[in-house]
């Protein structure tokens, strides 16, 4: 029997994409804590662009700070995708394995126009590095950032107009974004698309739901952007190490509202528990699939699916009855 997601241990909520006013977010780092946490939330990734920020100093017993940084590689590095809307751009996340590990990799002022006073004293990087838009410079950027002690996703691949001829390139990223707050809020797309082909590629890749809330707008607002898009780590306690090694192995699945409980495989079932819905979908790594649908007036929070030796891998997507998703990573038979 094969525990891949154990109802015995945590699930702490975590949004894995955020800004702040360390770069161009409306909210502090300190605001944005309390925000999250009174809404469930236990871990914030602060993802502010270009530079890595060590916010260690907001952890406590309830709450975990990871330090991190959004950086961008475009088609032409002195334009602004927000004037340049057809430009190509890849977005990747950088989470840094130790907590205090807070030296940018690959640190271009180029692309860093976000080094107020308040952030100055806490930028930190080694020297210029020039970016190339390209699958080698790309991939080049991952290398390091990797050496440096992070792990990488790749973010928003519609928003940024990549395809599979781009992202399927892209070698040693950790996650993709299958969701992502701020752009399906503001008219953009899901991105389940883009995880199914780097899977289909024999890709080993995770997936992850953020936020990439700026708060621009209040929260009561239909069109902000934050507590769209998270992930549950299923690890032992809140503590940095623990947290990151769950990341690393997989131990987590993504979501935009419905959420697994527990997800088991004995041989050939794999049995999975949700909380109320009303389908749940097995996926393999061919067409085949297997989908259950609650009858009328019922919800579903329990299924069984039978697997097939040629089906490669499977991975379970949760519906529930808001349309909120819940998608879990891809395990291979």
């Amino acid at each position: 029997m094969k525990i891949l997601l154990d109802k015995n241990k945590p699930f702490f909520k975590a949004n894995l994409h955020c800004h702040s006013t360390y770069s161009d977010g409306k909210l502090t780092v300190d605001e944005l804590k309390d925000a999250y946490k009174k809404r469930g939330y236990s871990i914030i990734a602060f993802t502010d662009h270009e530079h890595v920020i060590d916010n260690s100093r907001l952890n406590d017993e309830d709450f975990l700070a990871i330090t991190s940084c959004e950086i961008a590689i475009k088609e032409f590095a002195t334009q602004s995708t927000l004037k340049n809307f057809d430009m190509r751009v890849a977005h990747l996340n950088l989470y840094a394995l130790d907590p205090h590990n807070d030296i940018t990799p690959c640190y271009s002022s180029v692309y860093d126009h976000y080094i107020t006073e308040q952030t100055a004293p806490l930028v930190r990087y080694n020297g210029e590095y020039e970016r190339r838009y390209s699958a080698e410079g790309i991939n080049e950027i991952i290398r390091i950032a990797n050496e440096a002690g992070f792990i990488v996703a790749y973010n928003h691949p519609s928003w940024s107009l990549e395809n599979a001829v781009d992202y399927l390139a892209y070698d040693n990223l950790f996650a993709v974004e299958i969701y992502n707050t701020a752009c399906v809020t503001h008219g953009g797309e899901e991105d389940e698309r883009a995880f199914t082909d780097m899977l289909f590629a024999g890709k080993k890749i995770f997936c992850i739901a953020g936020d990439d809330n700026h708060n621009t707008r209040p929260f009561d607002d239909p069109a902000c952007a934050s507590f769209g898009g998270c992930v549950y780590i299923n690890a032992e306690k809140l503590e940095y190490g623990v947290v990151m090694q769950a990341l690393q192995k997989g131990d987590f699945y993504a979501s935009t509202g419905a959420q697994i409980l527990s997800l088991v495989q004995d041989g050939d079932k794999v049995t999975v528990e949700t909380t109320p819905c009303k389908r749940i979908d097995l996926v393999t790594h061919g067409r085949r699939r297997e989908y259950i649908y609650a009858n009328a007036g019922e919800s579903l929070t329990k299924a069984t699916f039978t697997l097939r030796e040629a089906d490669g891998f499977f991975r379970i997507r949760v519906e529930d009855f808001k349309g909120k998703k819940a998608y879990s990573q891809a395990y291979y038979i």
